[in-house]
This record gives C-alpha cells, structure tokens and sequence, in this order.
C-alpha cells in the first residue's frame, strides 16, 4: 500500500473531489482525517471508509478561520503521532462568480474568490507545513484548476485566486523543502462528473447562449483526448503524489489537464 501508516488531513472532504480522494488514499492505507464546515457530508463519507474498512475521523473545520484549523491540525498530530499529508479541496458556489465578464462584475463577486482560495491555502498549509518540518518530512498538496495558466474569459477572481494558490506552493516548496516537506499543486481541467462543473458549465453556457450540454463537448474538444479527467483520475495522481513513490517531485504543477495546457 503506497500510503500505509500514513495520517493524511483533507479539506473539503465531503465534496466530490475531497471525497474522491480521501476513498482512494484510505484504500491505500491511509488514516485520514476528514475535515469540513458540515457535518453530515464528512460523516457519510467516513461511514463508507470505515465499511470497506479504512481508518477516518471527521471533525468541523472552517479552513477560515485560523485558530479552528491550528487546533485540528494539533488534534491530529496528538492522536495519530504525525501528520503526513495535507491536501485542501475546498470550494465555493461559484454562481456569481464564474459567468460574467470581468467588467460587469462587482467588486465583492470578484473579491470572494480571491480572498477565500489563497487564505485557506495558506492558513491549512501553514499549520500542516509547521508539524511536518518538525518531524523532517510530509507533503502538502494543493488543487487547481486550467484557467490558472491560460487566458480564459468569464472566470472573475477564479483564474487570479488559483494562479496565487500556484505561487503560493512554489513559495513553500522552496521554504519547507530543506526541512523534508515536499509541496505539489494538481492542476486539473473541469471533471464532468461533479456537481460544481455543472454548475459552472451551465454559467457560461448561458452566457454564450448555448447548452449545458455543448458547451461541455466545446472544452472536451480542447483537450488532446478529447474527453475530460474524470475525478478518479485526479485522485490516483493525488495517492502518487502523496507517496514516496514521487520523493523527487516538489515545488511543481502537476498537470492533469488531459492535454488542454501543454507544458
């Protein structure tokens, strides 16, 4: 098992990516620690883990506010004797936010984005990158998304916000490096299957005055599979990326855009 005896902390775990991820790194023998704003999310994915017998604790986390996350994060490290992976997979409606152009906006749809993305970064990856460097080693990763590093109209703050996450894990790659800490950002194309790119494909299909439906073969076409990843793919890379089967990786984008940004 590639992450056994490994405690890992994920973010947003009750929704489709946190929970995608949280199932493939318990299968791969992973305790994890689920941590969100709700509940009831969190709970029925550590009642599907714990059947198919995995390990997960679930704790209400606001990834705002800094004390609640610095506590969790200490709970951790007492209960499990370390703490090994960080991954944050928080996010926001993004109705309001994605589907209008930048000049029409207003300036807290803008701002929304900008000031919850990067500041859950930070403050999750500053408590996680404070108990790694004192044990010598950990990994924290982080989540993007394709608009980060190209020029796409109708995203607002979104594109802005994911290229600061991206700055800000190249930031502490450098910093926590020496110290054992390796720090990766996955950067993925939109996932058809989850409930938030169905919201944010049905924003800017209405503002181009075309289907759900149309505009998802129209970004699936920008790909060089002509398909978009799906978030079990996006959750294999992050059980690879989390293990020390990928030591010598840090301080990169992991691209898995399935070919829409060509490096």
């Amino acid at each position: 098992m590639l992450l056994e005896k490994k405690n890992a902390i994920i973010y947003g775990a009750g929704g489709a990516v946190g929970s995608a991820v949280a199932h493939a790194f318990a299968a791969e023998g992973a305790r994890v620690f689920l941590a969100g704003r709700t509940s009831a999310p969190l709970k029925a994915v550590a009642e599907k883990i714990q059947a198919s017998g995995g390990a997960a604790d679930v704790a209400t986390v606001d990834v705002l506010d800094e004390d609640a996350v610095e506590a969790h994060v200490s709970a951790v490290a007492e209960n499990g004797g370390s703490v090994d992976v960080s991954f944050n997979a928080v996010s926001l409606p993004q109705t309001g936010i994605q589907g209008k152009w930048i000049v029409d906006m207003s300036t807290d749809s803008f701002d929304l984005p900008m000031t919850t993305y990067p500041k859950a970064n930070f403050l999750t990856a500053r408590a996680a990158g404070r108990r790694m460097a004192a044990q010598g080693s950990g990994v924290i990763l982080t989540i993007t998304a394709s608009p980060s590093r190209t020029a796409v109209p109708l995203m607002g703050g979104m594109a802005p916000a994911w290229a600061a996450v991206e700055s800000l894990s190249r930031g502490l790659a450098a910093e926590l490096g020496p110290r054992g800490v390796r720090v990766v950002c996955l950067n993925a194309a939109g996932m058809p299957e989850t409930p938030q790119l169905t919201e944010v494909y049905g924003l800017h299909a209405d503002a181009y005055g075309i289907s759900g439906e149309a505009f998802h073969a129209r970004m699936a076409e920008r790909t060089l599979r002509k398909h978009l990843p799906t978030v079990a793919e996006i959750a294999n890379v992050a059980v690879f990326v989390a293990s020390d089967r990928s030591s010598a990786m840090t301080g990169t984008i992991a691209n898995l855009t399935g070919g829409m940004i060509v490096d």
